[in-house]
């Protein structure tokens, strides 16, 4: 009985001639997905770190588009039944080595050949049954799963938005509540304090005007008198003039006289100073002047006399 030979084996094939690589580098890629499944061999071919595990994935995946559309098989039906790497011509090239010498340099290509069978329906169940056992048999694709993510994320969001609408609802309609409260009981403290000054203005008018009755006589006391409505003095002993804002008098000899308007008039420049009235600056320098001048004469006289 012979062996079925390897490039005679039933299935789905591709091949890729002329890699530049060894053939022996090859191979070690290759026994690892032999008899593996097609998403298993591609997960292990992701995976590599072996440079020439792009060349057999690409290779991989053309066998399995071949099994797709030719042959119509799923890649989930398909695995590795064989995959083996021939050798193919080698380039010679030279290399300069010393004492005017060379040496051969072999660059070695390969042929790499990767066949697909399919899976019996038996040996199907029984992977189903192992992968569901795994809890791999629901898992979703990679879009799937970040749509549902998605999905849930957009979910809690609009929750959290809802809940937050309803709380700031229910802390504004609190504090509504709260001020329409305070604005039913300060209503009557507003109504009981504005009727309380008019009790206590009506109370307190009479010594109001029992106060301007009793100072409109006399205000700054003996010798003081208000103006009559005119503006004019009330007696004519009332001859010197008052401001009460400045606490200023005028007498007949200030220049200011004539133009004052008088708040207040008193009989004589003593009663205006105790009311604490005052002359206006100009008239106090003259005041002062001649209060000096009479000193300077006095002494004049009392040196004279002491002369004489």
């Amino acid at each position: 009985m012979t062996a079925t030979k390897t490039n005679e084996r039933s299935g789905t094939r591709a091949q890729v001639k002329y890699v530049r690589s060894s053939a022996y580098k090859v191979r070690e890629v290759l026994n690892l997905i032999r008899t593996k499944s097609f998403a298993e061999a591609t997960d292990i071919l992701m995976f590599s770190e072996r440079r020439i595990s792009d060349t057999v994935q690409k290779c991989l995946n053309s066998a399995a588009a071949n099994a797709e559309n030719n042959d119509n098989i799923p890649s989930e039906e398909l695995f590795v039944s064989a995959c083996y790497a021939d050798e193919g011509p080698t380039l010679k090239r030279w290399r300069p080595r010393a004492r005017g010498r060379a040496t051969r340099i072999r660059k070695r290509t390969c042929h790499i050949t990767i066949i697909l069978g399919r899976y019996t329906p038996e040996e199907l169940d029984a992977i189903r049954e192992q992968a569901q056992l795994k809890g791999s048999g629901n898992q979703e694709s990679a879009s799937e799963s970040r749509r549902r993510r998605v999905d849930k994320s957009k979910e809690t969001k609009t929750e959290e938005t809802i809940e937050d609408t309803e709380n700031l609802e229910e802390s504004i309609a609190e504090e509504d509540d709260v001020n329409a409260e305070d604005s039913m009981e300060e209503t009557p403290d507003v109504e009981s304090s504005e009727e309380s000054p008019e009790v206590e203005s009506s109370e307190e008018t009479p010594d109001i005007e029992s106060t301007e009755i009793g100072s409109g006589s006399e205000p700054f006391g003996p010798g003081s008198a208000e103006p009559l409505e005119d503006g004019s003095a009330p007696g004519p002993e009332y001859v010197i003039k008052g401001k009460k804002a400045k606490k200023i008098y005028h007498p007949e000899e200030s220049s200011f006289y004539g133009r004052t308007k008088a708040d207040i008039w008193f009989t004589s420049s003593e009663v205006a100073e105790s009311a604490g009235f005052r002359l206006p600056n100009s008239m106090q320098k003259e005041s002062e002047e001649t209060i000096e001048e009479s000193e300077v004469k006095e002494n004049d006289d009392s040196s004279d006399e002491g002369n004489e």
